[in-house]
């Protein structure tokens, strides 16, 4: 499992951000070869529990593609064990902490960091769920409120602010001392998941890897939350009645009316201002 999860096109960027942070933290004093070590147990660490995360996504939402390759779930020898699988990445991410931080003076922060990170994207997975499988009643109610609760919850904590608090307590630092960093952080998750919205929709499925199903999903994302915000009356009508559709037919409509309202250039002005 561990040699399809890792040995794939992922990029391994959160895990490398906490050893990135902590030697820029540790600008001007000699880093150990103990002190690095550290820092690439804490990296692998968050890339497990990203793998962890991405699996039983990928599960929940019935996604086929990851990363250019076929779903771990759906090779036929792993099905929904696949779920165990996901749970098995995230127990060996506490033993990992406990093997090599019980010493420490931050041992109970950095236990107290993965845990609340850990209840954090439970709830922002949940959220999402919720959000995706309501209908069209639900689908009235997207707005950016409730996208940026979403993002905030399920992708920013563990992807943004996780690596950088690692790297904090790693280098002796209190975190609450950094609430203002916390939330540059969250807002950078924000961007990264607009963007990553408005990829799965309009960037060509061989090039980023996955094969895009957020409109199939009747997920929050982006760019319906903006198409709501600007369509005019018969565009959401046509929008809440397709929106969520499997068929070819009713995605492709609802492409069309994304074009329509040039969300494409909406984008590029939010990723200007961003």
């Amino acid at each position: 499992m561990l040699t399809f999860l890792f040995s794939s096109k992922g990029k391994l960027n959160r895990g490398l951000s906490v050893i990135d942070s902590y030697l820029l933290l540790k600008q001007g004093s000699e880093v150990t070869e103990d002190e690095f070590f550290l820092a690439c147990v804490l990296g692998w660490c968050v890339e497990w529990f990203q793998a962890c995360a991405l699996l039983l996504d990928d599960i929940m939402d019935g996604s086929h593609t990851r990363r250019d390759q076929i779903c771990w779930y759906r090779r036929p020898e792993v099905g929904l064990r696949g779920i165990n699988d996901g749970i098995l990445l995230k127990c060996h991410i506490a033993r990992l902490i406990k093997r090599y931080f019980r010493e420490k003076t931050y041992y109970i922060d950095i236990s107290e960091l993965w845990n609340e990170i850990a209840l954090q994207t439970s709830l922002g997975q949940m959220l999402d769920l919720i959000s995706s499988h309501n209908g069209a009643d639900e689908l009235a109610k997207y707005n950016i409120e409730g996208y940026r609760r979403i993002v905030k919850y399920k992708t920013s904590y563990y992807s943004f602010y996780l690596p950088v608090a690692c790297a904090l307590l790693l280098s002796g630092t209190k975190l609450e001392n950094f609430s203002e960093l916390r939330d540059i952080l969250i807002e950078m998750g924000v961007y990264f998941q607009a963007q990553d919205d408005y990829l799965d929709c309009f960037a060509d499925p061989n090039t980023i890897g996955k094969i895009g199903t957020d409109i199939e999903d009747h997920k929050c994302s982006w760019l319906i939350v903006q198409a709501l915000g600007h369509a005019n009356i018969n565009q959401i009508e046509v929008l809440l009645k397709i929106y969520g559709k499997k068929d070819s037919a009713s995605v492709s409509k609802v492409k069309n009316t994304y074009s329509t309202l040039d969300l494409k250039d909406m984008f590029s002005e939010f990723e200007d201002r961003a």
